[in-house]
């Protein structure tokens, strides 16, 4: 298989300044509308990435849950990246929707959002899904699969839908933007690429060349 001669030619939309909203995070939550409407797989899936301990770049997948003055996840704050996060605050997610040939990446500050909003969402989620987060002791080395299904044992036997409480050591985290691109596919390789970059209290949007 030549990996090299596989290509896409992306034709779909363009992307100019005189498109987008000044305001970078309602421009996004147009951009997310349409990949809704557009049926896109795992619309709310993103990179997260932050900076390793020791200094390197670390990357996942995990899931958008919320937009407002940032954008809003939920973790286990004692797994790898929640250890990340507490060494070093700044992080930045990357969103690609291949259906609408775009891709948005954020960069910012985290900050814990309140307990009041991680317990909120925290007992929206499907009971299965509550006991999972204190079941699993994320990102830590395990002896098998047999020894998580031992811990969930244990935990459906002792919560329930009533006695269930959201582990200390489980929440959100919002990052707060300071730069965000939004990215067009063109073809022959000449994509739009618009950035808005903060001054302040305002925007400051830009034209990359692609």
């Amino acid at each position: 298989m030549d990996i090299s001669a596989i290509r896409k030619d992306y034709t779909i939309k363009s992307l100019d300044i005189s498109d987008v909203n000044v305001n970078p995070i309602i421009q996004f939550k147009a951009w997310f509308e349409e990949a809704v409407i557009a049926q896109v797989l795992e619309v709310n899936a993103m990179t997260v990435s932050t900076i390793g301990l020791d200094g390197a770049p670390n990357a996942r997948i995990l899931l958008l849950k919320g937009i407002d003055t940032g954008f809003v996840f939920f973790t286990n704050y004692s797994s790898e990246k929640g250890k990340e996060l507490e060494n070093h605050s700044l992080a930045s997610l990357t969103f690609f929707w291949p259906e609408l040939e775009r891709q948005v990446r954020i960069r910012g500050k985290i900050e814990k959002v309140s307990a009041e909003e991680s317990d909120l969402y925290f007992f929206s989620r499907p009971i299965g899904s509550q006991i999972g987060a204190w079941v699993s002791p994320q990102s830590q080395v395990i002896e098998s699969r047999a020894d998580l299904n031992h811990r969930l044992t244990v935990f459906e036997k002792q919560f329930t839908e009533n006695s269930i409480s959201r582990p200390p050591h489980w929440g959100g985290y919002r990052l707060l933007p300071n730069t965000i691109e939004f990215w067009q596919g063109r073809p022959s390789r000449l994509h739009d690429r618009i950035k808005y970059v903060q001054k302040g209290d305002n925007w400051e949007i830009v034209r990359l060349a692609p």
